[in-house]
């Protein structure tokens, strides 16, 4: 069997999960209730990874998937080995209680998406739950020296928490769920008129710089501009509210700083990309600031060729 037909069944797969309007009544509930008393503000910053510049889940995970990981080795190669089975027992444990956290980081990003993301990410949660019950039997048994068990219902545990990462790295890679949603926004680098100066007032409002939309607004005296998509999740900025200097998305409730776009509350992790902003002739004219990065400032066009 090659690559394109194991990629094709798995994308089959997924497809029909993405699909299953079945999961819609669950996941919609379960992110109701999560939503109801996990309101934008300090807990949900720190679940979300706000001040870490990325999302907190992906690096929560690292602790009990290499816990159980580790275990499930051990008892590979240590089997008639009582010192290897206290470790294994032990860092089984360890899995379990890092896995409480790991999961209220996760319940905290799921309750922001929608549709399809919603849909996968359920079945996600649900692999997981299964997995740390089983990983929970595999602890008891050990402590009651039925190791068998332990051994077995540790590597079941394995292998949902394995289908599990599949789905997960599914969400972060192919449906961008965790990642800058402005990424790949790519806006002429020079100076591109996009309104006239009696037009723009303290209510936000959305131009276009060269296919790149952005939020331009009169805030203070001065016009600010920044990209109009939140990097959380792609709400539009220009439906939101202006408070305190900044601009709070629609859907889910991030502040950004109109001065610079940096973050003043969450759940988004990464900035609004700013743009300078001057006056010529009665117009208004914006260019992004400086970016670095060679994904966004590199692309190709259609012919193939890089701009």
């Amino acid at each position: 069997m090659d690559m394109a037909t194991i990629n094709a069944a798995l994308e089959n797969v997924i497809g029909r999960v993405e699909r299953a309007e079945v999961l819609d009544a669950p996941a919609n509930a379960v992110a109701d209730i999560v939503g109801k008393y996990l309101k934008p503000g300090l807990i949900k910053d720190v679940l979300s990874g706000t001040g870490t510049g990325h999302p907190a889940h992906p690096i929560l995970i690292l602790l009990p998937l290499g816990s159980w990981a580790s275990a499930f080795f051990l008892d590979l190669v240590g089997s008639k080995d009582e010192g290897t089975a206290v470790a294994a027992r032990r860092l089984i444990v360890i899995g379990n209680l890092a896995a409480l956290p790991t999961a209220l980081t996760g319940l905290s990003d799921w309750a922001d998406t929608q549709g399809a993301e919603r849909r996968v990410g359920l079945v996600h949660a649900g692999l997981n739950v299964t997995a740390l019950g089983l990983f929970t039997a595999s602890a008891v048994a050990r402590q009651t020296h039925a190791r068998g068990l332990g051994v077995l219902t540790a590597a079941l545990g394995m292998g949902l928490v394995s289908v599990s990462g599949w789905l997960g790295g599914h969400l972060a890679y192919a449906r961008g769920v965790g990642t800058d949603t402005t990424a790949f926004e790519v806006a002429p680098s020079n100076w591109t008129d996009v309104a006239a100066v009696d037009d723009v007032t303290d209510k936000p409002m959305r131009v276009d710089a060269g296919g790149v939309a952005v939020l331009l607004v009169r805030h203070a005296g001065e016009l600010r501009a920044m990209s109009d998509r939140c990097t959380h999740r792609g709400g539009p900025l220009h439906e939101g509210t202006i408070e305190d200097g900044c601009v709070e998305c629609p859907w889910h409730g991030s502040r950004f700083r109109l001065t610079d776009g940096q973050i003043a509350r969450g759940p988004a992790t990464r900035p609004q990309r700013a743009f300078e902003v001057r006056t010529l002739d009665g117009r208004v004219e914006v260019r992004p600031a400086p970016d670095p990065g060679s994904l966004r400032t590199e692309p190709v066009t259609a012919g193939g060729e890089a701009f």
